[in-house]
């Protein structure tokens, strides 16, 4: 797993180490001690992503569209 601080991290990044966590649990092959920091890790991953698909659908939405639905500019997003 990566030392890196989940907040610094890209959705991808976050998605991919996500699943090595996952993994790791369900193998069972992990001290219990160990099994609730990877749990723990886990969740602050989760809570990434989340994060960063909602900040990546309200740029979507920000987006403004011609009348022929095409994009032509975009909206300030308020705290993006």
């Amino acid at each position: 797993m990566s030392d890196q601080p989940v907040n610094e991290m890209s959705f991808e990044q976050a998605m991919a180490e996500l699943e090595r966590v996952v993994g790791a649990l369900e193998r069972g092959d992990v001290a219990l001690e160990d099994s609730i920091k990877l749990y723990e890790r886990g969740a602050e991953l989760r809570k990434r992503c989340d994060q960063k698909l909602k900040e990546a659908e309200e740029k979507v939405a920000a987006i403004t569209l011609d009348g022929d639905g095409n994009p032509v500019g975009t909206k300030p997003v308020e705290g993006l």
